[in-house]
């Protein structure tokens, strides 16, 4: 985006000082056939920069054909479409597993989004088959464990994508008891851990200022060369039956439920505020030069003329 071009004929023009409002918008393509101009992902960076997106606004200033100078200031960007907040994340989640056709568990999770120190409930039943009962009823529930695995998929769009799963919470519940004729149901809960942004002193750093300060080590975002998922685990340990493991996804977004509460409004005003404004031709503040010739041209650096000096201007 061009800025301001030396009148031509002129090689150069002295300024002293330049305001040049500009409006670059954000890509908000949803794929497709709009891949290519689609949401850039947010900011973000993992220990040990294993997995990283930044962006930065570069200025550059241009002297004569060769001599070129350019300026890069960080830019974070953060995104608003996991708020747990939405309703689309309010909506009960279900699904089924069987085992050794003798066993069903069945879990139900009444939201999906949750940030840093959001309490994640989750419904569980284990019923027999009622064709295999006889069978069913000699299997015991050892015991059943909750978790939240993170999977971070490296080139994800390419030939060879590789996934690295950590395991970053965990809950057990000790049953020892065998399969009820009427099945067996509890509810199981978990916190979703948060990262402590304080140092050893309380004291909370400056943050980096190409990215955000969050409360959790990464969330649910996609880049082209990596995608952040989470699931959550649940395992119930069985004898006289295999066990069942089921991975069930969930959104992590970098706002815990309160957070996301508060975002709203500021949400709903921003899209009002955008509504107002031509894409193809954004109303702009005028541009201000100010050259040495201009009238009190020295102001805008703090200085004034006295006599023939150059003095700090005192308002």
């Amino acid at each position: 985006m061009l800025l301001f071009r030396c009148p031509a004929g002129k090689e150069f023009e002295n300024v002293l000082s330049m305001d040049l409002p500009f409006i670059i918008f954000i890509p908000f393509g949803r794929g497709r056939e709009e891949q290519a101009r689609r949401v850039p992902p947010a900011s973000i960076q993992l220990a040990s920069r294993t997995v990283e997106t930044y962006y930065e606004l570069v200025v550059t200033v241009q002297q004569g054909h060769q001599e070129q100078k350019k300026s890069a200031f960080p830019v974070p960007i953060e995104r608003y479409d996991t708020l747990s907040t939405f309703g689309m994340y309010n909506r009960p989640q279900s699904s089924e597993m069987v085992t050794d056709h003798l066993v069903t568990l069945s879990i139900s999770l009444p939201r999906w989004s949750y940030g840093p120190l959001d309490p994640i409930s989750v419904y569980i039943r284990l019923s027999p088959n009622p064709d295999w009962l006889s069978k069913a009823k000699r299997v015991t529930i050892q015991k059943i464990v909750i978790g939240i695995e993170e999977h971070i998929t490296y080139n994800h769009e390419g030939d060879e994508p590789s996934t690295k799963i950590n395991k970053i919470a965990k809950q057990v519940q000790v049953v020892g008891q065998k399969l009820p004729e009427g099945g067996y149901n509890t509810n199981l809960g978990l916190v979703f851990p948060a990262k402590d942004t304080r140092d050893s002193d309380g004291i909370i750093p400056r943050g980096k200022p190409a990215f955000p300060m969050y409360a959790v080590t990464s969330f649910t975002t996609t880049g082209s060369l990596y995608k952040i998922e989470f699931y959550l685990t649940v395992k119930v340990h069985l004898t006289s039956a295999r066990d069942i493991m089921h991975r069930q996804p969930i959104i992590v977004c970098p706002l815990d439920h309160t957070g996301c509460k508060e975002e709203m409004e500021a949400i709903e005003q921003a899209a009002k505020d955008a509504s107002h404004v031509n894409t193809e031709n954004p109303l702009l503040p005028a541009q201000t030069i100010v050259r040495p010739n201009d009238t009190n041209a020295l102001h805008v650096l703090g200085m004034t003329m006295v006599g023939n000096q150059r003095k700090l201007l005192i308002e």
